[in-house]
């Protein structure tokens, strides 16, 4: 199997429904071989965007090249790509055999090509020694491989994943999203995954597409969408607990002033928003920046997640060491790594790493 990797590329895509807009004006390149995460809340537009590369939906304006060609006008099983849902839609009185060959029969190839790509695929895939089962007589993990194997047989230039690991509990999930990732590693062919899952999303994407109300807000590395979200909306979806806010409003001395904190800078904005993720906060530092209340403490293993009433009120989270000592009720001192804030201004969209207070 030397399936060539193709180009996707999305050229100011837009699809109506009504009076209901799903796409809006999409610009995205995916280049040859990578593995792109569209990733949003639900109803974003994130599976209608890959239905529409997939030819499953047709586009209300803009253009959906692959390959280096237009495929405006292409049916769905003449762009060299192959989808997997969520649902596995196995059929379930043929052998695992019979459904990863199913396609290439009905495309008319010949029994020894079947056999031969569907004993590659087997292979690759670890089913080599399910061929002879039925759907009903597999694991939820398994099934998903073959749907995932029935894609594959096809040697397609892209691979378009629509949330295929929703259906599975967590473990599975974790291990299939491996599988797939050394899938990639091993093909090197373009896949595009859709998901909701922020964790499934850093974890698998060489880059992140973040969606949000049918446009993409952000595309970048996971460590940029992270670390350097464009805007506020990407900086909270983002990040598990949620970034950590404060309003901040311009004082008489032109300050952006907020609970404990005063940011001197020449803003060109007279209100704003602190933001800091909760592993950027440092409890029981010798130099604190504000106290906090500590309202209940989240023992996870491997961390702790301490609840804080926060500056001016608000509801903060912090992410320790699970060998800190702290309890509810106790009052404690709060640090910010600052060369690692946040500033947004009043339009969302970021303005920069927020300068240490006065």
């Amino acid at each position: 199997m030397t399936p060539v990797p193709q180009s996707v590329s999305l050229r100011g895509v837009e699809k109506r429904f009504g009076d209901t807009v799903a796409v809006a004006a999409v610009d995205l390149e995916v280049r040859p071989g990578e593995l792109m995460v569209l990733v949003g809340p639900s109803g974003c537009g994130k599976s209608t965007l890959l239905r529409l590369v997939a030819g499953l939906e047709e586009a209300s304006a803009g253009e959906v090249w692959i390959g280096g060609r237009c495929v405006d006008d292409v049916p769905p099983g003449d762009r060299d790509v192959a989808m997997v849902f969520q649902s596995y839609a196995l059929y379930p009185h043929m052998t695992v055999a019979q459904n990863l060959g199913f396609g290439l029969r009905v495309r008319g190839a010949r029994r020894a090509e079947i056999e031969t790509r569907v004993g590659e695929v087997a292979t690759v895939l670890g089913l080599s020694g399910l061929l002879s089962r039925r759907p009903g007589q597999l694991s939820g993990g398994q099934r998903q491989r073959v749907a995932l194997g029935r894609a594959m047989v096809r040697d397609p230039g892209v691979f378009l994943f629509d949330e295929p690991l929703s259906n599975l509990d967590a473990g599975l999930r974790l291990r299939t999203r491996d599988e797939i990732a050394a899938l990639h590693r091993r093909l090197g062919t373009t896949m595009i995954f859709v998901t909701h899952d922020q964790v499934e999303a850093l974890s698998l994407g060489e880059r992140v597409a973040v969606m949000d109300r049918g446009r993409v807000l952000q595309v970048g590395t996971p460590n940029e969408i992270y670390r350097s979200p464009g805007d506020l909306f990407v900086a909270g979806f983002v990040g598990s607990p949620a970034i950590n806010r404060l309003t901040l409003m311009r004082d008489g001395g032109g300050h952006l002033a907020g609970g404990p904190f005063r940011l001197a800078g020449d803003w060109p904005f007279d209100d704003a928003t602190l933001a800091v993720r909760p592993e950027d906060l440092t409890l029981n530092a010798p130099h604190a920046d504000f106290e906090a209340a500590v309202i209940r403490v989240e023992v996870l293993g491997s961390e702790q997640r301490v609840h804080l009433d926060g500056p001016d009120d608000a509801a903060w989270v912090a992410r320790v060491p699970p060998t800190l000592r702290v309890a509810a009720g106790e009052g404690i001192g709060v640090s910010v790594a600052w060369e690692r804030a946040h500033l947004f201004g009043p339009d969302g969209r970021r303005a920069g790493s927020a300068p240490r207070p006065d």
